[in-house]
């Protein structure tokens, strides 16, 4: 005889709650597994959505995926370390940035500030004034704007959404206005495949989901596409077909 399902431990979410909650979104960039586990816990204690990033590209990644109203961000990371995170970051967005770091000298402090960081708040912190200082930002700043630009370092491609520019490994990539749209939806999906109809709606809209005819022209643009970035670098890989799902953008450095 099966066992019965223990009621307390069964409990079903009620989505209607969760729909009619909007939290504010939270984004702990750390390389330390510990102290993002004890930011999320603090932070979703405190009513907050909260996302991690272990890297400065995973960072950049996800502020285009959940557009945070905050990111906290720590300096000594691999790879890419906070300051050039926070660079790139403030090439993307205004969204406000607290630094949380064990440096705590006075030209770090000095550094942060300057380099436009909203708050700095050294380690070991205090959960409760964490909280209130973020808070405190929060109420301060804007709503932050859309992403204004893509930045991908390790294929070295921007993509500049205000003005409907693109530069790959340092150079220029003149577009039309439709390829431009196109490159942007695969950007702004990256690294995920997208879909023929997601393409085809986010371009022509959502009468061309299911058309033949949005898919050929979607095929024809990723090809002068791909033309125009052989021009910069024969060898790059940078838009993938994904047979017969769609096409993906290559934001991670291949190793041949």
């Amino acid at each position: 005889m099966a066992q019965s399902e223990n009621p307390a431990t069964n409990i079903g979410i009620d989505l209607d709650q969760i729909e009619a909650v909007e939290r504010q979104r939270v984004m702990v960039v750390e390389d330390e597994v510990d102290t993002i586990f004890l930011l999320k816990q603090i932070f979703r204690i405190a009513g907050f959505n909260v996302v991690s990033a272990m890297d400065g590209e995973e960072a950049l990644k996800k502020i285009v995926k959940y557009e945070p109203d905050m990111v906290l961000l720590d300096i000594m990371m691999p790879d890419m370390d906070g300051w050039e995170t926070l660079e790139y970051m403030r090439q993307m967005t205004e969204v406000p940035v607290i630094i949380i770091s064990a440096l705590g000298t006075k030209q770090d402090v000095v550094r942060g500030l300057r380099a436009g960081v909203d708050d700095y708040v050294t380690k070991p912190f205090h959960s409760e004034e964490l909280i209130e200082r973020v808070r405190a930002v929060l109420r301060r700043a804007q709503k932050p704007k859309e992403i204004s630009r893509f930045i991908f370092p390790q294929v070295g491609l921007i993509i500049d959404q205000m003005n409907q520019e693109v530069a790959f490994n340092d150079r220029t990539i003149s577009l039309t206005q439709r390829e431009f749209a196109v490159l942007s939806v695969l950007a702004k999906h990256a690294p995920a495949i997208v879909s023929y109809e997601t393409i085809a709606s986010e371009v022509w809209g959502e009468e061309e989901t299911n058309s033949a005819n949005a898919r050929k022209r979607t095929k024809y643009l990723v090809y002068l596409l791909r033309q125009k970035f052989n021009e910069a670098d024969p060898d790059n890989k940078l838009i993938v077909n994904v047979d017969r799902l769609g096409y993906k953008l290559e934001t991670e450095k291949r190793e041949d």
